[in-house]
């Protein structure tokens, strides 16, 4: 699943091309998606596309007057193609600029979305989410006044959308062996240090990952085709019997809230 790396990675790649062009068409060959592709969608007709911005692992094209919102599901991606190339079986929805560029959205298990509005405040979707992690807002002590009490494991906490968004399953695993802190604690345990250690590593495993274009594990692919590179410095993630790259200990691997987990029991306490 495209996670917060890989959408940022995706709005960077489309950004040069859709900025301050304007719509002029938007083909939709199957509107079966999440939600269904409202035909309404082709209010936005003729506006300019403003900026394109990224809330959580929402994609937001700002445009004159409304907002076009997409999201990348299980398997959704983006390229842009500057020819009317043929359409493949899983190419849903095409956006066409009056230049000629188009922007392609591939969905095989079509869990991703295509949705607009005029408010982007009052999207059901956006309402209630958490801080986003690269802010500000994402503090060590925001992070322990919501720990207060709490007795669900750390990793499900964390990749909970109303705490913080776009802490997906992989970053989860990196972010929480780079803090050295057991994903299966209860989060009334944490210390503030601990929350200090967590934010900071946070916001550096996702910042890294962005940098390096995403994870590429199945799915994921850029805007230009090519994959992301993350993978490549995954330190505990998908690597269970494997030597701890710090310790030498065998990683180990659990299901937390139906996800697996991985972690060193040595230096993560």
């Amino acid at each position: 699943m495209p996670e917060l790396p890989e959408v940022e990675t995706s709005r960077r790649g489309i950004l040069p091309y859709l900025k301050g062009q304007t719509i002029e068409q938007i083909i939709v060959r199957n509107p079966k998606l999440r939600w269904p592709i409202d035909e309404t969608i082709n209010n936005t007709l003729g506006q300019v596309i403003v900026d394109v911005k990224r809330r959580a692992k929402y994609l937001l094209l700002q445009l004159t007057h409304d907002w076009i919102v997409i999201h990348l599901g299980m398997s959704g991606s983006l390229r842009i193609l500057e020819t009317n190339q043929p359409p493949a079986k899983h190419d849903h929805v095409d956006l066409v600029l009056v230049n000629g560029v188009r922007l392609r959205y591939t969905d095989p298990r079509r869990f991703g979305s295509w949705l607009w509005t005029h408010s982007i405040e009052e999207l059901p979707q956006l309402k209630q989410l958490g801080p986003e992690p690269l802010t500000d807002d994402f503090s060590a002590n925001y992070l322990f006044e919501k720990a207060n009490n709490r007795k669900i494991p750390i990793k499900s906490w964390i990749m909970d959308n109303h705490i913080v968004v776009g802490v997906g399953n992989i970053y989860a695993s990196e972010s929480l062996f780079l803090a050295k802190i057991n994903p299966n604690r209860k989060v009334s345990s944490l210390t503030l240090v601990e929350c200090e250690r967590l934010v900071t590593a946070i916001k550096l495993v996702l910042t890294k990952s962005i940098e390096q274009g995403g994870t590429t594990l199945k799915d994921f692919v850029q805007s230009d085709g090519k994959p992301g590179y993350f993978v490549q410095n995954l330190q505990v993630y998908g690597r269970e019997g494997e030597q701890c790259l710090i310790c030498q200990s065998n990683i180990k691997s659990n299901r937390i809230g139906q996800r697996n987990t991985f972690y060193c029991e040595n230096c993560q306490k």
